[in-house]
Formats: C-alpha cells, sequence, structure tokens
C-alpha cells in the first residue's frame, strides 16, 4: 500500500505534555512516515507556548492580563508579580537560558538568593532550614552542586509565575496537566464545548498565533494531534479550531492515547467541529489508510480503526465508526523515530523534585523509544489489558533495537535513551544490553520493568555495563495478598531481592505504588507502608510514588467487579469519554485519609528522614500497629533461593 506522496502531513505535539523532552508520538509517526518515503514534519506547540509566555514580551502582556483585574481582586501571586515587575523582566530571558543549557555561569547569580524574584514557591526552602541556620538547600546539593541548586531555585521561579497564571489569566494553566478536568472521564461533551466556545484568554490567543505559524510554514495538507492525557486535549481541540475556521482545506486527524482509552465508544458529533477523523490504538495502519483516502485513492469504507461523522443520507451527522480489517504494520517494521523538526536545543531542564530517581521525569533530554509493542505479562488486574496497546505484544530484535539507537545519536548528538515500554521484557533487554556492549555502543537508558525473578544479580549488572543508571516498576500495594488478587505474579520478598540486585549493580529503583485497591483495609494500608519503609532501610528502592487506584472499564477489575468483591456504580449515558468509573468496596476504608499519610511518609523516605520510626506517625488518624515483622526485609534479603 502507498499514500500519495503528495500529501504533506504535519504532527503537532499539542500543550501541555513535557518541557524537558519532546513527548515520542510524533517523532515515531514522522519517522514511519518518512520510512514509506512520504514527506512528514513535526512541531512541539507545548513547548512553543512556553517559551512564548516566559519571554519578555509574555510577561509584558501577562502584566496586562494583571492589570485588567481591578486591584482589590488580584491574587497574592499576582501582586507580588506585579510589584516585581521590573526584575521578572530583567530575569527571564537569562533564567530560561540557563534551563536550556545555554548559559550556565548564571547559576552564580541563581544561587546568591538575590537575582530572582522570590514568591510563594520558595517558602517550601524552609522546611529544610535547621535550627544552626544552616544554607537550607546544603543538605540535598553539597558543596559542589551548583547547577542542581540553581535549577532547583529557577524551577521555583517558573512556578511562581504559573502561578500568577492561574489567578490572572486561566485558571486551568498547568506545565503537565493543563485543563485535564474538562476531559477525563468526562460523559459529556458540554463542559468542553463551553470551553471552546468562551472568550478566548492569553494562552488561548498565543497557542493561536503558535498554530497559524506552523502552519505556513510547513504548509500541510494533513495535520495530526496527538493528545496522550487528558491534559492535552483542550489545547488540541483549541489547534483544530483555529485550523478549521482559519485553514479549513487542511484535514486534521486526532488520535493518542487518550483517544485509544477513553473513546473508544464515541457517539458524540459536536468533536467533529475540530477534527475530521479520530482514529483508534497504534497510529500507522490507520493513517496509511486514511492518506490514501485523503488522496482519493481508497473508498471510506475501508478506512482502519477510524471514527468520521457521516456527511450525508439518513445518518447525516451521525458519528460512524469503520474498521475495515487490514494486519497492523509489525513492530520491527515501523521505521526510527526522527526528531528532525524538533527544537532539541531549546527544552527546559527543571529540578521539582531534588531525589536524584525523580528527577530523571523532569531534567534532561532523553530519546524516548520503546523496546518491546505492548506487554508480555499483560495479566495485572488494574490495567487495560483489553486494549491494543497492552494486548498486543511484539518485540524488535536486539539489532534493530541497536540500529534504531544508533541513528538517533547521529541525529541529535545525544546518548541519553527513555524506554517507554509498559514494561520491558527481561529477555530483550539482555539481548539488547549484549548487543550495546559487543557493538561499543556507549549509551545512558533508563525504563520501566516487573521486578521478576529473572532480574538475577547476574542480569542487573549486564544492563549496568550496557548505561542502565535507573529502573522504575511497579510494586503496587505492598502486600502479597492483594498482589495475588492483582495478578502482578511478584510477591514482597521477591521483590525486595530484585530491587536489591538493581541498587547493588549501581542501579537507582523507582517503586510505583498503590492504594485504594478493592477489600484493601487499613490494616493492609499500614502494612504496606511498613514494607516500603524497610525497601527504603535497605536500600532497595530511592524513590516511589503513591497513586490511588482507579478503576477502568477496560481493566479485568471493570470487566469483572464481582471476581474482586467491589460492585461497580453505575455510568450515565457517555457519548464523549468513557473510562474511569466509581465503585463501592465493602471494607468502607476511608483512602483519602490513607492516602495523604502514605505520600507524606514517601515523601519523607526519599531525603532519608523518619526511616528508624514507627510507620503509625504519619496518620492523622488512628491505626492498627503493623503485622509485618519490623525485619522482614532484611531477612528476606539474608535467604538464598
Amino acid at each position: 500500500m502507498s499514500a500519495a506522496p503528495d500529501l504533506r502531513v504535519l504532527s503537532l505535539i499539542p500543550p501541555m505534555t513535557q518541557l524537558n523532552t519532546p513527548y515520542p508520538s510524533t517523532a515515531y509517526l514522522t519517522g514511519f512516515l518518512r520510512s514509506r518515503g512520504l514527506p512528514a514534519t513535526q512541531r512541539d506547540l507545548a513547548l512553543a507556548l512556553v517559551l512564548r509566555l516566559f519571554s519578555r514580551d509574555g510577561l509584558q502582556r501577562v502584566r496586562a492580563a494583571v492589570h485588567a483585574i481591578a486591584l482589590p481582586d488580584r491574587g497574592i501571586a499576582s501582586r507580588q508579580f506585579d510589584e516585581q515587575f521590573d526584575r521578572y523582566l530583567a530575569t527571564i530571558a537569562p533564567t530560561i537560558a540557563f534551563l536550556q543549557g545555554r548559559d550556565p555561569t548564571i547559576a552564580h547569580r541563581i544561587n546568591t538568593r538575590a537575582f530572582l524574584p522570590e514568591g510563594s514557591r520558595f517558602q517550601s526552602l524552609d522546611v529544610y532550614v535547621s535550627e544552626e541556620g544552616e544554607d537550607p538547600l546544603a543538605w540535598a546539593f553539597g558543596a559542589l552542586g551548583l547547577q542542581d541548586r540553581a535549577r532547583h531555585l529557577a524551577t521555583l521561579y517558573l512556578n511562581d509565575l504559573a502561578d500568577v497564571l492561574r489567578e490572572s489569566v486561566d485558571p486551568r494553566f498547568e506545565f503537565v496537566r493543563y485543563a485535564e478536568q474538562l476531559a477525563t472521564s468526562q460523559p459529556t461533551f458540554d463542559p468542553l464545548r463551553d470551553a471552546l466556545d468562551a472568550d478566548t484568554n492569553l494562552v488561548d490567543e498565543l497557542l493561536r498565533e503558535l498554530t497559524l505559524e506552523a502552519i505556513d510554514a510547513e504548509r500541510p495538507d494533513v495535520v495530526l494531534l496527538s493528545v496522550p492525557f487528558p491534559g492535552a486535549v483542550y489545547a488540541a481541540l483549541r489547534i483544530g479550531q483555529t485550523i478549521k475556521r482559519e485553514r479549513p482545506h487542511i484535514q486534521v486527524l486526532l488520535g493518542g492515547g487518550f483517544v485509544n482509552t477513553e473513546l473508544r465508544e464515541l457517539t458524540e458529533p459536536r468533536l467533529f467541529d475540530y477534527v475530521d477523523y479520530v482514529t483508534l490504538d497504534a497510529g500507522e495502519r490507520p493513517l496509511l489508510a486514511l492518506l490514501e483516502h485523503i488522496a482519493g485513492k481508497r473508498g471510506r469504507q475501508r478506512l482502519v480503526r477510524c471514527f468520521v461523522r457521516e456527511r450525508e443520507g439518513e445518518l447525516a451527522g451521525q458519528v460512524r465508526y469503520i474498521n475495515f480489517a487490514e494486519p497492523d504494520v509489525p513492530f520491527e517494521d515501523v521505521g526510527t523515530p526522527t526528531w528532525d523538526g524538533l527544537p532539541l536545543r531549546d527544552y527546559l531542564s527543571l529540578l521539582d523534585m531534588l531525589n536524584p530517581m525523580n528527577r530523571l521525569w523532569s531534567d534532561g533530554r532523553w530519546n524516548k523509544l520503546t523496546v518491546a509493542h505492548g506487554c508480555y505479562w499483560k495479566k495485572c488486574s488494574f490495567c487495560d489489558i483489553t486494549l491494543d496497546y497492552i494486548s498486543r505484544y511484539e518485540a524488535a530484535s536486539a539489532k534493530t533495537l541497536v540500529d534504531r539507537i544508533e541513528a538517533i545519536v547521529a541525529e541529535t548528538g545525544q546518548t541519553g535513551f527513555h524506554f517507554v515500554d509498559e514494561a520491558a521484557p527481561p529477555k530483550v533487554l539482555k539481548a539488547l544490553a549484549q548487543e550495546l556492549i559487543d557493538r561499543g555502543v556507549s549509551i545512558s537508558w533508563w525504563g520501566n520493568v516487573r521486578f521478576e525473578k529473572t532480574f538475577t544479580p547476574e542480569l542487573c549488572q549486564l544492563l549496568a555495563d550496557s548505561g542502565c543508571i535507573a529502573i522504575s516498576g511497579g510494586l503496587e500495594v505492598a502486600s502479597d495478598r492483594l498482589l495475588k488478587l492483582m495478578q502482578k505474579g511478584v510477591s514482597v520478598e521477591q521483590v525486595a531481592r530484585v530491587t536489591r540486585a538493581f541498587t547493588e549493580s549501581g542501579i537507582l529503583v523507582h517503586a510505583y505504588l498503590m492504594y485504594g485497591f478493592p477489600t484493601q483495609t487499613v490494616q493492609d494500608t499500614v502494612d504496606a507502608l511498613e514494607y516500603v519503609r524497610q525497601l527504603f532501610e535497605h536500600g532497595c528502592i530511592q524513590s516511589g510514588f503513591f497513586h490511588r487506584f482507579a478503576c477502568t472499564v477496560h481493566s479485568p477489575v471493570g470487566q469483572d467487579p464481582s471476581a474482586f468483591g467491589v460492585e461497580l456504580l453505575p455510568l450515565p449515558p457517555s457519548p464523549f469519554a468513557k473510562n474511569d468509573v466509581g465503585f463501592v468496596d465493602p471494607t468502607g476504608t476511608d483512602h483519602d485519609a490513607m492516602g495523604e499519610a502514605l505520600k507524606k511518609a514517601l515523601y519523607n523516605f526519599m531525603h532519608g528522614i523518619g526511616l528508624e520510626q514507627d510507620v503509625r506517625r504519619w496518620f492523622s488518624v488512628r491505626v492498627p500497629k503493623p503485622k509485618v515483622p519490623r525485619h522482614f526485609i532484611g531477612e528476606a534479603l539474608q535467604r538464598v533461593h
């Protein structure tokens, strides 16, 4: 199959995704299209929007928005911004340049604490001040962390400015989750439609300007909007709105992770006022079919995994799903991602969290690459295992992967890789590591795995020798009973030994943790936190994050709730998004109260605080004593299996 080569395709990353590195979906699709000889380009409007806002001209426009609000109605952050505006104007360009790695010497001035204006976000530093009045950041960065210390201060400075935007421009503004409440599991399109019909604000106006600049520069026939998260939906539809109003001849396609999980039962015709087509799951095959259709070489009935709004006949105005059966493009043949067209030197290395593992998500520009499509385990009861991005597992050969790695390094000049798999297979990682070593390819890499027994000390050392610097994986609820119910295929004792093997090889370990799983009691929660405390105490993990369990309609819990002891709440009719579903848990546990304690404890554990203390101290409500032996993890590490 060959799509019309004269169709120009532009892939856009809509706000907001991330600021330190490009979200990889457009790089994948652009690389794939070019491998088929098609003219394809890409732009990151998320980064472009932030750079336009946080510039001298942008701050002038933000100040005008502040002045449009009566003085008594201005928020604290906005008043402070206005009072110190000259300092913000003088410091914004050098601070952005510093975060881009263009001007490292300004770190000396930033670290004086007299250069940047300081708003409420800097108050977080007060918690680190010792009784002797020592430098509040010395504990984290020591005497040599000049650049890191300044990057953390500069990040606080940007967070202060984000507070100003929320107060005076758009209360929905976030660097990552912009206006996500308009899209997350929304049964009706009304909130999004109302927001899109409302008067535009400064963020909307800048996004319109950037959209037209990209369109006029690239002159595409087709625009792809890749929407990975709910926090990118509103801006994506603003982009579509601009194109439909001002460049209506351009065809707009919508796809990505949000669409694949939440819009699978789409019947809302109003969405098609902003886009022409909506595609599901892996985008390569649907995109080729659509390009042939747009070029007049394929009939509408032969589209693949595609929603359309009927234009004529009895069904005019209604949404129809078309799925002509064609095999997906094998993962081995999807081509090499390309970052050509993305301004790699302009991304911002931020430092929100001082923990060395957590910082990887926001600090540094990583080439993102997938080792295998889907998940080789695909059993976890909380996961969307019925969907393509999990259920269709395909791996590429080690040779192909290293060929892609070498091509990406040659293109970008950067050797850091983040493997973005759901769970990278140990067998593939072993072959990949050996291929990297055999070919003398030196990179740094990190990614997500399952903490299974296959990761022996020998394999962990091989991965470290190949460049692995960090690993993340799901411990979820540290309870053998609940891990079995989840069908994780691991035990707490096994996780302890595997994570210790990673850390002893010099690899940082991050644990994904969960609370609120069906039938989880207060006792389970306290016991889980005790296990986590011991894992930190013995150096098995260096960081973690507690997520509140959310039941989705595509997971085993959502498909068969009775097997997990819960009852689903009925969902309203949903022409738009459908994913999260509420449930009644007979245990009646107040998971909100539990979650606050868990997150507080974990934050302190990551900074080495409170590791010797009773975990009950973190809870604001009375909880039972842990039933876990206090030396369980230590003894497990001494046992040989």
